[in-house]
């Protein structure tokens, strides 16, 4: 597929190439020259669990305070 450099320097990515690798907006890329050729790279996130952090409910749906006080007695 082919796209253009814009004057500001930017790219678009072919929508069925995003589509394919699961490029999202907020989504790192990494750009290398190699040969002549530009490589570009989804970024892997450092952290695993970045994603799922703040997603878990409590149960009754406690503050983080009142949960901790029940358990700890």
């Amino acid at each position: 597929m082919k796209t253009r450099i814009s004057e500001k320097g930017q790219v678009t990515v072919p929508k069925a190439c995003r589509d394919r690798l699961g490029l999202k907006p907020g989504t790192v890329v990494e750009c290398e020259a190699v040969g002549g050729n530009l490589i570009m790279r989804k970024v892997s996130p450092v952290d695993k669990f970045h994603k799922w952090r703040g997603r878990g409910k409590l149960p009754g749906g406690a503050s983080v305070d009142d949960y901790l006080s029940k358990v700890r007695g």
